[in-house]
């Protein structure tokens, strides 16, 4: 049984509707994303996810459970960490993680929680004196002090710096390394690559594509972008001739490359075969980013 099923999700607040016919199912021990622009859904999804919301219509199942109907028994195995903590300004780290601790029958060690997520030296410093980063650990301890077996991250590293972003990272995947599942929410493309190990993406309240993130990348073209100023010339002709060259653009006197997986090796084989050097060479790859680009700007061009 699958440990998050969505069926046919619907959320309207007037006239407007944030969730439209939205479904998915999400695996033990997965790391599962929900991505797109602020916006676009994602927190009403994962608020009817967590009980906090009563979709219109549809159905939503958490091992089992209905969280409407089930919310009591729902808060005792997920754990949740929502974009905004909204804990008092003196309420001290440990202090924090006990009051939350008393929510759940079942609670992991305090003391050994903090060591695990960092933050055993600042048991005893109030809220307002963490950074961004501490904060965000502690939204984590928050998360998992209830020994969760699914835990729902929202926007996790909004307003982190680079170096902040990525220890929060390695804290994900050491939630997932212990099996836990994590249902993880964000806009930021990167991290959905480096983290899920399948992802919605959710544009104007619908699934536009449902996949790995590799999948997601290949099913928008998948394909790599070159540019390079040649140390003689080459012919545009030349270049377009080969087989896995889809464009060819030249910007002053570098020239700019697109195709598929097989075009770097075909592009510099054709240049050291006339002796020619490839001089400030860059290579790009084709991101989840890339993607979420061409399908959202897809899907709504089939609507209009």
């Amino acid at each position: 049984m699958p440990v998050i099923e969505v069926s046919g999700l619907h959320k309207e607040y007037g006239a407007v509707t944030a969730v439209e016919d939205v479904s998915f199912i999400v695996e033990e021990g997965e790391i599962f994303g929900i991505l797109g622009p602020n916006g676009a859904g994602k927190t009403t999804t994962v608020e009817c996810i967590s009980g906090l919301r009563v979709g219109d219509r549809g159905d939503v199942r958490v091992l089992g459970l209905d969280p409407a109907a089930d919310g009591e028994e729902l808060h005792q195995v997920v754990g949740v960490q929502l974009q905004e903590a909204g804990l008092p300004d003196r309420l001290k780290v440990r202090e924090a993680l006990e009051l939350f601790a008393a929510f759940y029958r079942e609670t992991t060690d305090v003391d050994a929680l903090l060591r695990r997520l960092g933050l055993a030296e600042k048991a005893g410093t109030p809220y307002k004196k963490l950074s961004g980063g501490q904060k965000q650990r502690l939204a984590i301890a928050i998360a998992l002090v209830g020994n969760p077996r699914v835990v729902i991250l929202d926007e996790l590293t909004t307003g982190l710096d680079p170096h902040a972003r990525r220890e929060v990272w390695g804290l994900v995947e050491q939630i997932r390394a212990e099996r836990v599942t994590v249902l993880l929410v964000t806009h930021f493309m990167e991290e959905a690559e480096r983290l899920c190990d399948r992802v919605a993406l959710i544009d104007r309240g619908r699934v536009v594509a449902l996949d790995t993130p590799a999948g997601i990348t290949n099913r928008a073209g998948g394909g790599q972008r070159l540019r390079f100023r040649p140390s003689a010339p080459v012919p545009d002709e030349d270049l377009r001739a080969l087989t896995s060259v889809t464009s060819v653009s030249r910007h002053g006197a570098l020239i700019e490359i697109e195709g598929g997986p097989d075009v770097i090796q075909e592009v510099t084989s054709l240049l050291a075969h006339r002796q020619i050097i490839a001089g400030e060479l860059r290579i790009e790859q084709s991101t989840l980013d890339d993607a979420f680009v061409f399908l959202t700007t897809d899907a709504q061009a089939s609507k209009s």
